[in-house]
């Protein structure tokens, strides 16, 4: 069936599965999950395992996976953080769809997860093609504006080409840029990760793969949430310090 989503919002069964008292064991399925994760269990395994454990829905272990890390990649991730204050001029390499997603289901009232190593994820999924929504513009706006506001310097957004639409993506992401002089250029890849990964850039993602592998990055997502758009609705399944 055609996708005729005009908001990336909340699906239907998110009040229930991510209801008040689900957050506690959610929070201990993390913490179980990143525990055998250091071990050096596979993620897979895993998965399943602390899913049975908790009794979890796919959705659920969706966003137990997402959230969860090693301690190895913790210290590596929360090392390779760099505060706002260090940025001004610096040049940005974008995760293209990652962070355009992200804003977008914060707009429309999705959840957004904080994870163990402190980015902020959506449970939103492309699957091959991008439809632009309700919230596209703002969201490209909302984060150009952030980045002018805060003096960083030019980005390169990074789009996936074999996702359908990327073409028209760009184009309106590089009309927005002009009308509101963002010194932005849009470039498709058939892999951005490679990219991403090996680039001097400051890297915004909040891909967990790149984030193992990145020399650098921004958490942007949280930024801009945090400091714009407090109506979110937030959902910390990291463990209390």
């Amino acid at each position: 069936m055609p996708d005729k989503r005009t908001h990336r919002g909340p699906h239907p069964a998110d009040a229930k599965l991510f209801a008040p008292k689900a957050i506690p064991p959610l929070r201990d399925a993390v913490t179980d999950f990143s525990m055998l994760l250091t071990k050096g269990y596979a993620e897979k395994s895993t998965l399943k395992l602390v899913g049975d454990k908790f009794s979890l829905t796919q959705r659920q272990r969706l966003a137990v996976m997402r959230c969860a890390c090693s301690d190895h990649q913790l210290k590596l991730r929360t090392g390779n953080c760099l505060p706002l204050k260090d940025l001004a001029n610096q040049p940005l390499a974008i995760d293209g769809y990652n962070i355009l997603i992200t804003i977008e289901a914060a707009l429309s009232g999705a959840a957004i997860f904080k994870a163990r190593d402190g980015s902020f994820k959506d449970l939103a999924g492309i699957h091959g093609s991008y439809r632009k929504v309700t919230e596209t513009i703002p969201a490209i706006k909302l984060i150009g504006n952030f980045l002018k506001e805060i003096n960083m310097g030019p980005a390169l957004w990074l789009l996936d080409s074999p996702v359908s639409n990327s073409g028209r993506l760009k184009k309106m992401i590089e009309t927005i840029a002009a009308e509101k002089d963002y010194p932005w250029h849009v470039k498709l890849l058939t892999n951005p990760d490679t990219e991403l990964i090996k680039t001097d850039s400051v890297v915004v993602t909040s891909d967990s793969v790149i984030l193992n592998k990145c020399k650098h990055w921004l958490n942007l997502a949280r930024e801009i949430i945090e400091q714009k758009l407090p109506q979110t609705w937030l959902i910390d399944l990291a463990q209390p310090d």
